[in-house]
């Protein structure tokens, strides 16, 4: 006799990061995700300062022995380039945290990724929050991992303002061709950008609870959401505006509760001409063809599901009771 539907096989490709690690920390702790292992890549800061954050994020979720690899410490092509002027120095809104007392698999993100996919019972979900590099050199380097692959959930890009530049959001732009070689892959593919990602906001008062908790994983929660706030530009002494955005989190809500996030099937490009265009995701939402494929002719483009609505109240509610209903 079932016991209900068994939780989805999910691998998290990540550059931990203040969203990253909400994003970990709900992972863990969500009953209907099964997570198989976490991969590492530059981004939000260094490579190395990412597996650090991440073990340590992992050991307050209570995540027990969950594999992490090292990845990529550059994009393909361009050089790295930080977000520390969000996430802090230490990549962690600098909160002082202890050294992870675990360590890295022997093994690179790559070599993990494959093993951990084709090893899956069930055909496992990749929900890469961070710049797409790892993901673009597992799908070039083993192709064969795209039969076990049910989806990607990946957080970028945008169908409107960007905020890397005025057009291009952060993860894609770090690493356009990267994003390129992952929308063409042939996957199934949920695009969870910045036309939803900003909306997702925690409540001030509930910031303020997490921030309260005994529970060292509730609480690292409510520390982390305080570091981004959803209103940037307030008064840290403003009771009024304590709350703080979930970001990267919404991608995982998307995979435990897909219903609350609105996609539409549409063709996605990521633009890859030097310029200010550059890692802009171009989102094609007419209704009919135009002037240019009329006279130019159509070229074939990846359908994407991409998210353009997001009900703000139910991830909100499903973060906090999957963060704080944890028992140790």
């Amino acid at each position: 006799m079932s016991n209900g539907p068994q939780p989805v096989p999910v691998i998290v490709d990540c550059d931990t990061g203040v969203d990253d690690a909400l994003a970990l920390l709900f992972a863990v702790r969500h009953p209907a995700l099964d997570l198989r292992a976490v991969t590492c890549v530059a981004g939000n800061t260094d490579v190395d300062g990412v597996v650090r954050n991440t073990l340590t994020v992992l050991e307050r979720a209570g995540a027990g022995d969950v594999p992490v690899a090292r990845g990529a410490a550059r994009p393909l092509i361009e050089a790295p380039r930080s977000a520390r002027h969000v996430h802090g120095h230490d990549g962690m809104g600098d909160l002082g945290l202890p050294a992870p007392r675990r360590t890295p698999v022997d093994v690179d993100a790559v070599t993990l990724l494959r093993r951990e996919i084709l090893a899956s019972p069930r055909p496992v979900t990749l929900v890469p929050t961070a710049p797409l590099t790892n993901i673009a050199l597992l799908l070039r380097t083993h192709p064969e991992v795209t039969r076990n692959i049910e989806r990607i959930v990946f957080m970028g890009g945008a169908a409107g303002a960007g905020n890397a530049t005025p057009v291009a959001e952060f993860n894609v732009w770090h690493d356009p061709e990267a994003a390129a070689i992952t929308l063409t892959a042939g996957v199934p593919i949920t695009m969870y950008g910045l036309d939803v990602f900003n909306r997702v906001v925690v409540p001030g008062d509930d910031v303020r609870r997490l921030r309260a908790s005994a529970e060292p994983g509730a609480r690292l929660a409510g520390d982390l959401l305080a570091h981004r706030p959803a209103h940037p530009g307030s008064r840290p002494d403003d009771p009024a505006e304590d709350s703080g955005g979930l970001g990267d989190t919404g991608a995982l809500c998307a995979v435990a509760d897909p219903e609350g996030l609105t996609t539409h099937r549409l063709p996605v490009e990521v633009s890859l001409a030097p310029g200010p265009a550059r890692g802009q995701t171009i989102v094609d939402r007419r209704p009919r063809i135009g002037e240019s494929e009329l006279h130019e002719g159509t070229r074939e483009q990846p359908l994407v599901d991409v998210g353009l609505d997001v009900d703000v109240e139910r991830y909100v509610k499903l973060y906090l009771t999957t963060v704080e209903r944890f028992t140790p």
